[in-house]
């Protein structure tokens, strides 16, 4: 005979086990919830994440460099003393419009240039070197479409106006025959002044015939006067082949700063020289 108690037990552990699954039925529903199929769906979700963010950040890099900015760095002395070799430069890619130069593949299918705003005299442009465009070149504006440039014994004449300059003493210049050279301070006619640096009195440079500056070009020199190879020297010159006049759809931007800047024998392929920078040029503005 069962007694009160005990059917009040008995009650119990069925109600008990009426409201608990089993933990038969609880290992049933966690595999039923990590099949290989919904595996698989969250790797495939997962990947497409990823593929959308790193378009994205592509998709960033390619509009910053191709619109707004692009480094370049400095291989020679010809713009000394305002570049140095090692020099490291941002060049801001909007100040003259879109052309097919501006990407990092040329595209033929852009004609001259998109919203184009003309150079002044004195920008500091990178460019495409008109008889060979995979090769970049920097040099400073000094002659607009239509204007008449000539250098006479040492001195920029522009509309046969003589560009004044001031001597400013005498500078360390490593590919000078003497070791040194004058530096001087130009002021160009729409009165921007940068610095200069003259090695040789009278070199082959130093007296020039008279260029007129086509439209749609423009005429350009190095500001270490006797180390350039620029507009004042023709393409087809057998001996020393220089820049001759540089189309506008050629301009890629202008220098805006100098980033930073290594000593010579720095390279990226050697991780010990990564610090050997010139610390005196960070961030120095461009004249």
């Amino acid at each position: 005979m069962t007694t009160p108690n005990e059917k009040n037990d008995a009650i119990a552990s069925a109600a008990r086990a009426d409201a608990a699954p089993s933990v038969d039925t609880v290992a049933g529903a966690e595999t039923v919830a990590e099949t290989p199929l919904d595996a698989r769906q969250a790797a495939i979700n997962e990947g497409k994440e990823i593929v959308v963010v790193v378009a994205i950040a592509l998709a960033l890099v390619l509009v910053l460099r191709t619109l707004l900015f692009q480094p370049f760095t400095i291989p020679s002395a010809s713009m000394e003393p305002n570049f140095y070799q090692g020099d490291y430069i941002i060049v801001s890619k909007w100040n003259y419009g879109i052309s097919k130069y501006s990407l990092p593949i040329a595209m033929p299918i852009i004609k001259g240039r998109i919203f184009n705003h003309k150079a002044t005299r004195g920008d500091v442009v990178v460019f495409k070197l008109p008889s060979n465009p995979k090769v970049d070149y920097i040099k400073r504006v000094v002659g607009l479409p239509g204007d008449r440039i000539q250098v006479r014994h040492d001195q920029l004449y522009v509309n046969d106006q003589p560009v004044p300059f001031t001597v400013m003493g005498a500078v360390a210049a490593e590919d000078s025959p003497g070791g040194q050279a004058t530096l001087q301070r130009e002021f160009l006619p729409d009165g921007r002044a940068h610095l200069m640096q003259d090695m040789v009195q009278d070199g082959r440079a130093d007296d020039t015939e008279e260029f007129t500056v086509p439209l749609g070009n423009y005429f350009v020199m190095g500001d270490n006067r006797d180390n350039s190879l620029d507009s004042r020297f023709s393409p087809e010159d057998p001996s020393e082949p220089g820049v001759g006049f540089v189309p506008e759809e050629n301009l890629e931007g202008r220098a805006i700063f100098i980033l930073m800047s290594w000593k010579e024998g720095s390279s990226l392929w050697k991780p010990w020289t990564w610090l050997n920078f010139k610390w005196d040029r960070f961030f120095k503005g461009v004249q």
